[in-house]
Parts: C-alpha cells; sequence; structure tokens
C-alpha cells in the first residue's frame, strides 16, 4: 500500500507491504510490530491527554497533582520518537529507494519540521491497513 502525505510543505511517498517488517528488522535491528504498537499506545494517549480539561483554580490538590502526572506520563519520549523517525523513514525509503541511506541523512533532507502530530496518524493509518488479513479462519 502507498500512501502519499505532505511533509514540510512537500508530498513525501510511503508504503507499507509484506517486505517492511524485514526492511526495519535488517536496518533497525528491532521488530517493527512491537514497536508500531508501543507507538500507537503512546500517541493514543497523548492524544486523549491533550483532551483533559485543567482542574478548577478551586479543585482539590489530588486532581491537580492527578492531572500533572497525566500530562507528564503522557508525553510521547525520545524512543517514540526515533521509532516513529525510523519508520517513516523504512517506508519512505521503500516508497523511493533514490532516498538517503540513512534514517538521520534523509531527516537531515526534510526542510522544516517533521511534525509527529500530522504524520504519525497517516503512518498508522497506512500501517493499520498491512495488516488487515482477507483469510477466513476454518471453522473447527
Amino acid at each position: 500500500m502507498d500512501k502519499i502525505i505532505t511533509v514540510s510543505g512537500k508530498e513525501v511517498g510511503f508504503r507499507a507491504t509484506a517486505l517492511t517488517p524485514r526492511l526495519y528488522r535488517h536496518k533497525m535491528g528491532r521488530d517493527i510490530v512491537r514497536d508500531m504498537n508501543q507507538l500507537q499506545r503512546s500517541f493514543v494517549k497523548a492524544v486523549e491527554v491533550q483532551n483533559l480539561q485543567p482542574p478548577k483554580e478551586d479543585a482539590a490538590e489530588w486532581q491537580k497533582k492527578e492531572y500533572e502526572e497525566a500530562i507528564r506520563s503522557a508525553q510521547l519520549d525520545v524512543m517514540d520518537l526515533e521509532i516513529f523517525e525510523n519508520v517513516s523513514y523504512i517506508m519512505a525509503r521503500q516508497y523511493d529507494p533514490t532516498l538517503p541511506d540513512t534514517a538521520d541523512k534523509w531527516l537531515d533532507s526534510i526542510d522544516g519540521t517533521f511534525s509527529i502530530y500530522e504524520v504519525l496518524p497517516q503512518i498508522l493509518e497506512l500501517w493499520q491497513l498491512t495488516q488487515q488479513t482477507t483469510s477466513v479462519p476454518k471453522k473447527k
């Protein structure tokens, strides 16, 4: 499956196929299924917390602390960002093999920012589409 995503005003192609996990494992030395599951959980949690309303001024102290802890724990960490960048690079390179040979060089070639909050939902959608199966389980 292919998807064109606008990154910093430039259209970038991404591809996810049965080959994607193998490319990711060979290039990054990690399991893309685990990494994508972790990334999706972290992203969903971050989005949910963005929708939380802060406690009112007269709220109990425990409510304020609970809110602050939810905000802290839901922020995407450095590992989440690195997974996102690596997955994006593998899918972009799979779409266009002429891209630089490392994620660092590819990211450096992108003018502007590479927003995880804009691009990740589309990468997750592309990944989910490749995970769907068309086989029908046999009844026992």
